[in-house]
């Protein structure tokens, strides 16, 4: 029997109607509609999309004649320079898969990722060259090394077997470049932090990258040709697959080597930069900067906000600037940003503080996400959404990872019933808006009474004299465990005391939450900027320990 549909009946996929995604396609597009627009500014370097277009053309084809192949990995580490944003195009371009490396990893860990990766290639930036250099120290293999010679960078040193320039130049711009036959080939290859273990390859396919570029755009409402500043790593989730997005929409990528608020502001003023991306730390920083940078905004920008859950005081001072904030959440395994925290009319008539508080929260799936819940962790049943109720998020669909790379048990583990399972701990509201409360290991127990240490945090935050916070649990004989708050203040700060910072908690939430012992100074960062609370709770149930 013939249970077709006479739909289906010799109605199948050819080369007149079917293509398979890939963001290749957007740079091909840009640069034959829009030859001559604007696309890449570093200093006084400026490259339109055509000169853009050939020059990936020429790497790709020149990877190609070095014996790069259809499925090796290509490395580079470097800051948010032109050719990191062409790399991007120009390996895949070649068939090859795109590993963006931390810049702020250290010699061992980068070793371990060539390692592991099997790189081919490694494209590097001379700021680079003392971290990578001893990288390649301990390496038995050693792949072809490439330099970045920035012409506005001095420091560090050529350690490589030829530099950019001088490796593309023997590329083809007109180069018949590859297009993936199935777009569920890999694209990319992206570590996480690793803060315990070694990090995990997550592997990220030509479906996804094209989904999530487009994805971004209509998160975002982005205009056509937008003006992009990289403040966000492109190293990062390969940018929060922005590079995609910029090429999708005809746009402007505007090179920032270090984050800082001076060029910030003055990149936004001299370029009219009108997007960018950016931890709540950043966001910090630009609102604790001199009042004279701040000045002379005249145009609208809009920033899109993610890594810990950002306070809403901080979102709060954004908006005071005139910046326009978008709250996004995601995963190195969900491609960067898949959960948004979409605007309603009506929140307009909401004060400037409530508002805050609604963007605060991780919000619903994004356009291309196809599932998002908050369930039961064993169970997989969804919790209720009454706001209170916590349980773990979940995602599925287009912008969940291929897997980690050669671990076929946690990738099993990741997928287990269906789901990717985030570690993170929210509770849904009535209007299925997903707020994160904690990471699941994150959760101090008081008492019997559970404490989100997020909640903490945002209260911490909203002090005049705090400029990072991050609460964990202390072992305490009677309660079990109480909060114990790591506090740095703002440069300039007025003098503040352990007492204040408690009494100032207690004033703004229930008492049985407010931090018990409080302790200032520096706290340690992983490499992507993520503050290590597995290091803080060591320290905080350390003998020694004393409030400060």
């Amino acid at each position: 029997m013939n249970n077709r549909s006479a739909f289906e009946t010799n109605l199948d996929k050819n080369a007149a109607n079917f293509a398979a995604l890939t963001p290749i396609k957007f740079l091909e597009r840009a640069a034959s509609v829009y030859p001559n627009r604007p696309a890449v500014v570093h200093g006084e370097i400026r490259r339109n999309w055509s000169e853009t277009f050939s020059r990936c053309k020429q790497l790709a084809s020149a990877l190609q004649a070095k014996g790069v192949q259809k499925g090796d990995a290509v490395s580079i580490m470097a800051p948010n320079l032109p050719e990191h944003f062409e790399a991007h195009f120009a390996v895949p371009m070649c068939g090859a898969v795109l590993n963006s490396i931390n810049t702020r990893l250290d010699s061992e860990v980068v070793a371990f990722i060539l390692k592991h990766a099997g790189s081919k290639v490694l494209i590097t930036d001379k700021e680079m060259s003392k971290v990578v250099k001893g990288a390649l120290e301990l390496l038995d293999e050693k792949p072809f090394v490439i330099d970045i010679d920035d012409p506005y960078w001095t420091e560090g040193e050529l350690i490589g077997d030829t530099d950019y320039e001088t490796f593309i130049a023997d590329g083809d711009a007109n180069f018949e470049y590859l297009l993936p036959d199935d777009e569920w080939e890999a694209i990319t290859l992206n570590y996480t932090s690793g803060t315990t273990g070694d990090p995990k390859g997550v592997v990220y396919h030509h479906r996804g990258a094209y989904l999530n570029a487009n994805s971004n755009a209509l998160s975002w409402a982005m205009e056509h040709h937008p003006v992009y500043l990289w403040t966000l790593p492109m190293f990062h989730c390969n940018g929060w697959c922005f590079p995609w997005t910029i090429a999708a929409m005809a746009g402007v990528s505007v090179c920032l080597r270090h984050v800082r608020a001076d060029a910030i502001f003055n990149l936004i003023k001299d370029e009219k930069v009108g997007y960018f991306c950016g931890a709540p730390i950043v966001l910090n920083m630009l609102n604790s900067a001199d009042d004279e940078l701040k000045a002379g905004i005249t145009h609208p920008v809009k920033v899109m906000t993610a890594g810990a859950a950002p306070p809403a005081s901080v979102i709060e001072g954004m908006e005071k600037l005139g910046f326009k904030v978008t709250h996004v959440y995601g995963l190195t395994e969900t491609y960067g940003p898949s959960v948004v925290c979409a605007w309603h009319d009506e929140w307009n008539e909401k004060s400037v503080e409530e508002q805050a508080r609604l963007k605060s929260r991780q919000g619903v799936r994004a356009p291309m996400l196809d599932d998002l819940m908050v369930a039961d962790p064993v169970t997989l049943k969804p919790v209720p959404q009454d706001g209170k109720t916590m349980g773990e998020i979940f995602m599925r669909g287009n912008l969940v990872m291929k897997g980690y790379l050669k671990n076929p048990a946690t990738t099993a583990d990741a997928f287990e019933g269906g789901w990717f399972h985030s570690g993170d701990l929210a509770v849904w509201h009535e209007d299925g808006y997903v707020e994160i409360k904690d990471r699941s290991k994150d959760i101090i127990i008081s008492g019997g009474e559970n404490i989100s240490s997020i909640e903490v945090e945002d209260v911490l935050f909203s002090h005049p004299q705090v400029q990072e916070a991050a609460v964990v649990a202390k072992k305490d004989e009677k309660w079990g465990e109480t909060p114990c708050a790591f506090v740095s203040l703002k440069d300039n700060a007025d003098a503040v005391t352990a007492e204040e910072i408690i009494a100032y908690c207690r004033d703004h939430m229930a008492h049985f939450k407010a931090p018990k012992t409080v302790v200032f100074g520096e706290m340690p960062k992983t490499s992507t900027g993520k503050i290590q609370k597995f290091l803080l709770r060591e320290r905080a149930n350390a003998s020694e320990t004393e409030e400060n």
